[in-house]
C-alpha cells in the first residue's frame, strides 16, 4: 500500500510534515497550496512554503514532497509550474478541491469542478510546460454542489495528461462532514486509466481497510487522521507494528516546538503547538492535560519550561 500525507492549509505545513515523516509509514507528501494569481512567483515563494526544495525535494526523513499549485489561469499556472519544476521537486500537484469560500469566490479550488473543460485546459497547459520526467498530479473533490460531474472531471484531468489523481470522497458542499463516499471513488477509478488515490475519513487502520475495499484503490491519502495519531500510517503499512505511545511522541513534540521556535513567526508559535495538541487529545488522553496546561500561555519561554517538565524537551 502507498500512503500519502495530505495537504492542509494552516495545519500540515513543512514543520508538521518534518515531524510526521520521522515516525514512518508515509511514502510521499503533498504541500499546502501555493496560490497563483496572475504573476510569475519568485523562487523564494516556492521555497518558503516548501523548504524541502532546498533538501532535494524531501523532508529530513527522506520522504518526497510534491508542491501543490492552486489557481484558475491556465497560462499563469503553466508558467509557474515550469519555474517550480526547475527547482527539482518530486512532481507538481494541482489543487481542484479546496472548499474555502475565499478561494472558490475567485474561481479556484473546488469551484473548478463546475467546468471540466477548464480543468482539461489547465492540466494540458501544465503538462506541456513541465519536463516529461516530472510527474503532474491533481487532487479533486467529488464536485462542487453535488457529484454529478465527478467522473467527467476525473476524465478531463486524466485525458489531459495527469499522471495521478487523488479524490477526496466528498463534495465541496459536504465540506469535512462524514461520511466519505468511497464507493464514488471506485466509479472514478474504473473510468480513468491513471492511478487513483482515495482520501477522506481515514482515522484508523480499520477505516483504511474499508476505504480500500470500497474504492478499490491501492493508495490512500491521509490528513487529519495523521495529525491526531502520528502512528496511523505506520499502523496501516505494517500491521502488528507496536503503536506510537505518548512517551514515543514526547521527543517529537520537543522537535516540533524547536522547529516552530526557529522557523515560525513569534506571534504564531504558541498557537501552532496548541493546535497540534488540540488534535492529539482526540487520541492521547495525556494530550488533554498538556493542552489545558498551556491553553492560556503565549510566552514561548513558559511553554518551553512546561515541555521540559513533561519530558518533551531537554532541560
Amino acid at each position: 500500500m502507498t500512503i500519502l500525507l495530505a495537504p492542509m492549509e494552516g495545519l500540515l505545513d513543512f514543520v508538521l510534515r518534518d515531524i510526521l515523516t520521522r515516525v514512518g509509514g508515509i511514502d510521499r507528501c503533498v504541500s499546502e497550496f501555493i496560490r497563483v494569481t496572475g504573476t510569475l512567483l519568485p523562487d523564494r515563494v516556492f521555497t518558503r512554503i516548501v523548504p524541502e526544495l532546498n533538501n532535494g525535494g524531501r523532508t529530513l526523513a527522506g520522504v518526497p514532497v510534491r508542491p501543490q499549485l492552486m489557481g484558475s489561469d491556465a497560462v499563469c499556472l503553466a508558467e509557474n509550474a515550469a519555474k517550480l519544476a526547475a527547482l527539482g521537486p518530486d512532481g507538481i500537484d494541482l489543487n481542484f478541491g479546496c472548499p474555502a469560500k475565499v478561494v472558490n469566490r475567485h474561481g479556484g479550488g473546488a469551484a473548478l469542478l463546475q467546468d471540466p473543460e477548464l480543468l482539461a485546459t489547465i492540466v494540458s497547459a501544465v503538462r506541456r510546460a513541465v519536463p516529461q520526467h516530472v510527474p503532474v498530479s491533481a487532487k479533486m473533490r467529488l464536485g462542487f454542489h453535488d457529484d454529478r460531474l465527478a467522473v467527467a472531471c476525473a476524465q478531463a484531468i486524466a485525458d489531459s495528461g495527469a499522471d495521478e489523481l487523488v479524490v477526496h470522497a466528498r463534495t465541496r458542499a459536504d465540506a469535512y462532514r462524514p461520511p466519505a463516499y468511497w464507493e464514488r471513488v471506485a466509479d472514478i477509478r474504473e473510468a480513468v486509466p491513471i492511478p487513483v488515490v482515495a482520501n477522506g475519513e481515514i482515522w484508523t487502520p480499520q477505516d483504511a481497510i474499508r476505504c480500500r475495499e470500497a474504492s478499490g484503490c491501492h493508495a490512500l491519502m491521509i490528513g487529519r487522521g495523521m495529525v491526531v495519531n502520528p502512528g496511523l500510517a505506520l499502523a496501516i503499512a505494517r500491521p502488528g507494528h507496536p503503536p506510537v505511545q505518548w512517551a514515543d511522541l514526547l521527543p517529537l513534540m520537543g522537535a516540533f516546538w524547536e522547529l516552530v521556535a526557529t522557523r515560525v513567526e513569534p506571534r504564531q508559535r504558541a498557537g501552532r503547538l496548541k493546535q497540534w495538541l488540540n488534535f492529539l487529545r482526540r487520541h492521547y488522553p495525556q494530550a488533554e492535560e498538556a493542552y489545558v496546561a498551556i491553553k492560556s500561555i503565549n510566552d514561548s519561554t513558559l511553554i518551553t519550561r512546561h515541555l521540559v517538565q513533561i519530558g518533551a524537551a531537554p532541560a
